[in-house]
């Protein structure tokens, strides 16, 4: 195990609910957000006095970290200063929507140490905005990226959802020509996976969704138009230039250890996993439940499987001190000659075919 330690603090706080998000969160409370910040700080002391390790990134997700209030957020990440060690070469992200650009203080953010932002754009084109019931249009995402970068951020995500209602290639290659001309450093692309307790899993029906066999066309073409542009693609979703992957996801991938604030957050920590229930009353008492002991042999397979870079397998030797499962690379040899997996010196890694059945073909190598 390596010396990173992630820390995520979630908000969870919307100006209004997504149909299509399952994340928890509600809308913005005044008051339960004067609450939520005192106990984030609480929360905070509590854990630094639970690890004596350095923290290597900082994630402020949600929600919509910015209802928080930009004042609360600089506030919060001050404690964490205050209370942590926290690496100088920390990746400090927060999420924010490309709405009331002018309530967003991106100098008080920079100044405050967040140096990485990422925008919940999902895509640029009004139509598929309004189906998503996104409050944003297309021009702002425009104006916040120019704040952010006046403001001195040279680090900027931007969300993309794949096979909305109504996305055809033409517009999927619109969205991802505008995340190029805007110059920005990551790309998280994802396909709409409907949940259930959703208002477009009720709806599902009549949304008209794309059925799996055109989401796979419409990844297929994110991955290769997102590569012409000159993102590479390190993980199923997520595509960057070179040098700006992200250093805090990347702990997750790796099955390295983060420390998770706030309801509904997890952690890996000491070995072992538990989270933060889904409620307020919970988060506030400090009640955690335990998810059993964590980074085995088979989750770190899984996770680094979703990887570009896949496994290595002399780093999974150090690890586990034994050598890489025959048995799995036997049943791999059966995917390679069907294109989902291929092999190297090093390792094996999913194809971008491997990518989108990733979830059956880990589960039969496992």
């Amino acid at each position: 195990m390596s010396k990173k330690l992630g820390l995520y603090i979630h908000i969870p706080f919307c100006s209004k609910k997504c149909p299509y998000c399952d994340f928890f969160s509600k809308c913005k409370d005044d008051k339960e957000i004067e609450i939520y910040s005192n106990e984030l700080l609480k929360s905070i002391k509590y854990w630094s006095n639970n690890t004596d390790r350095a923290i290597t990134s900082i994630y402020f997700g949600g929600g919509t970290p910015n209802i928080l209030g930009i004042d609360n957020l600089c506030k919060v990440l001050s404690e964490i200063y205050k209370n942590f060690t926290v690496d100088k070469n920390a990746e400090i992200t927060t999420e924010l929507n490309p709405t009331n650009s002018n309530f967003i203080e991106f100098k008080k953010l920079f100044d405050a140490g967040f140096n990485r932002l990422s925008f919940g754009m999902q895509s640029i084109n009004d139509d598929e905005l309004k189906i998503l019931n996104r409050e944003h249009k297309s021009e702002n995402v425009k104006v916040v990226i120019e704040k952010a970068r006046n403001a001195g951020f040279k680090n900027i995500s931007l969300d993309l959802m794949l096979g909305i209602p109504k996305q055809t290639k033409s517009s999927l290659t619109k969205s991802i020509k505008f995340c190029k001309d805007c110059h920005v450093e990551h790309i998280s692309a994802y396909i709409l996976k409907v949940e259930e307790n959703t208002p477009f899993y009720k709806n599902q029906r009549v949304l008209n969704i794309p059925d799996s066999d055109t989401q796979a066309d419409l990844y297929l073409l994110a991955c290769q138009e997102l590569e012409k542009a000159g993102y590479y693609q390190y993980e199923i979703s997520n595509f960057s230039k070179r040098g700006f992957e992200s250093k805090h996801n990347l702990t997750y991938w790796e099955c390295e250890e983060y420390i998770g604030i706030g309801p509904s957050a997890h952690s890996f920590y000491k070995g072992k996993r538990f989270y933060y229930p889904r409620s307020f009353k919970d988060f506030y008492n400090n009640k955690i439940t335990a998810d059993g002991l964590g980074g085995d042999e088979n989750e770190y397979i899984m996770l680094n499987l979703r990887l570009t870079k896949g496994i290595n397998f002399k780093d999974f030797e150090k690890r586990f001190s034994k050598k890489f499962n025959s048995n799995i690379i036997n049943k791999a040899r059966t995917y390679e000659k069907n294109g989902f997996i291929s092999f190297t010196e090093s390792g094996m890694h999913l194809t971008k075919k491997g990518f989108l059945v990733s979830n059956y073909i880990i589960a039969d190598l496992i």
